[in-house]
């Protein structure tokens, strides 16, 4: 047994690092689009600079929410050597997953609805759409902590236990 579980703990340090690699890539990616965006260019640019400076924010986002759950894979796998076996367990990982999707989602939102204003109204029904889930998820979520709240009373010490594997993670 301890054997299967070293070999998950692996998988999730490579899962880890696959996210940071992928993170990485995505923000040469960015630096790239931003450069062609502010280098000095012929005047039959195929893109607007400003398309492309959106271009370089969306990859951006989505490069942080690679590293982010890269981070959280390795702190509550790893690090915490955690199960999901607790309501606070639970609400935890999700609520750190949740936060990192609803928050790509949005700014994701934000650019197709910049891009569909600056010549490319198709991109405007596949804005309200992503905003519309964006707005779900977040509704779910919050029902979801609420929900767990009553949980949670029935397991303070799983509370405490908690919190005290977050200063020994910070450490």
């Amino acid at each position: 047994m301890r054997l299967l579980q070293r070999l998950f703990g692996a998988g999730y340090v490579a899962a880890s690092l696959f996210f940071l690699v992928c993170g990485v890539a995505l923000l040469l990616m960015a630096a790239w689009e931003i450069w062609l965006a502010l280098a000095p260019v012929a005047e039959e640019q195929a893109q607007p600079r400003f398309v492309k400076i959106l271009e370089a924010v969306g990859l951006l986002t989505i490069g942080v929410a690679a590293f982010e759950l890269g981070q959280t894979v390795l702190e509550e796998e790893v690090q915490r050597e955690a199960s999901l076996g607790t309501p606070t367990r639970a609400r935890r990982f999700l609520s750190r997953f949740l936060i990192v999707v609803v928050v790509s989602l949005s700014i994701e939102c934000l650019v197709s609805a910049f891009q569909s204003l600056h010549g490319r109204p198709e991109l405007l029904p596949h804005a309200g759409v992503i905003g519309l889930c964006a707005a779900l998820l977040l509704l779910a979520w919050g029902t979801f902590v609420r929900l767990n709240i009553p949980a949670e009373h029935l397991e303070p010490q799983a509370m405490q236990e908690a919190q005290a594997e977050d200063t020994k993670v910070e450490t």
